[in-house]
């Protein structure tokens, strides 16, 4: 199997620290190259410690099963013989607290739009088909216990 490698990097910059007072503002770099500014969501800690510019870890997770779910959805759909011309999906991730009062991603919903092209179009009961063999592939969907639900209107054609 593969290993997937991303490294944090975050420095203290001068703050006190033990004050807790600092910036929680970091980088995500990948093993790609690509580099990511990151921060605690503004929600979690208060600006000016965190960035909200920044992308923060419960939006990372929520697109990650978004993007997990939109590359098998997208697999599946060509192997189905399916042309598809965009995928979009504005996924939203809810907090809720759980018995031991700390809080947690309860429930991702994903909200795909897809259009569709060509010759062979799928109904909707093909698209859902789609959608369900895609959340029951996607590693990440896999991997976790928030509960993920596909939502919306995902059935409009060019």
């Amino acid at each position: 199997m593969s290993s997937h490698i991303a490294t944090v990097e975050w420095q203290r910059s001068g703050a006190q620290f033990i004050d807790n007072r600092y910036s929680r503002a970091h980088q995500w770099q990948f093993d790609g190259g690509a580099v990511v500014p990151a921060s605690s969501s503004p929600h979690v800690v208060k600006v000016p410690l965190s960035n909200p510019a920044n992308v923060d870890p419960e939006e990372a997770f929520v697109v990650s099963l978004s993007s997990c779910h939109m590359l098998w959805f997208l697999g599946l759909a060509a192997n189905a013989g399916y042309v598809v011309d965009s995928y979009v999906d504005q996924a939203r991730g809810h907090m809720q607290r759980a018995a031991d009062g700390k809080s947690w991603v309860a429930l991702v919903e994903l909200l795909p739009q897809v259009v569709f092209s060509g010759v062979k179009m799928p109904d909707d009961a093909a698209v859902e088909g789609l959608h369900h063999k895609a959340h029951e592939e996607c590693f990440l969907a896999r991997s976790v216990k928030s509960e993920i639900r596909i939502e919306g209107g995902w059935c409009y054609q060019a």
